[in-house]
């Protein structure tokens, strides 16, 4: 802590990584959602996840809620550890079905048949579950709403 008890760290640090999760979040989940920023929109992305991925509507349906709804909850400070949780689940099973089988990094080349690997994943995935056990911070609605 700084002199005369001002932590600046404490401050701002979850409010640095909130702002960027959640916009990325928000970002990919209106893709699902609204077919927003070149996405396949609700039906595409229930058709793609059960198709290709063998993801059933429920969870794919949890998938948007927890990208979208979640990307606002971490930006806002809304609910903010259920929302990390939530985008953590979904970074777990990214990973997991889709990126591992590619390694470590992502195809920066663009090899053409060669995804990406964890390691972008592993960044939001790490920042997620700061949230998860830290919360959002001063600077959140959880703290005004749920004053303790």
């Amino acid at each position: 802590m700084a002199k005369g008890g001002f932590d600046a760290t404490g401050l701002i640090a979850p409010l640095m990584i909130r702002i960027p999760l959640g916009l990325i979040f928000m970002a990919h989940g209106s893709q699902k959602l609204f077919g927003a920023f070149g996405g396949q929109g609700l039906t595409g992305t229930f058709k793609t996840f059960e198709e290709k991925l063998g993801i059933p509507p429920i969870f794919t349906l949890l998938a948007i809620v927890a990208e979208f709804g979640g990307g606002f909850g971490i930006l806002s400070g809304f609910l903010t550890r259920l929302s990390a949780a939530g985008i953590s689940a979904v970074m777990l099973v990214a990973i997991y079905k889709i990126h591992w089988s590619h390694g470590l990094f992502l195809n920066m080349s663009g090899i053409i048949g060669r995804g990406h690997g964890i390691e972008y994943n592993m960044a939001l995935l790490g920042m997620a579950l700061y949230l998860t056990v830290a919360g959002g911070g001063r600077w959140c609605l959880d703290r005004l709403i749920f004053r303790a």
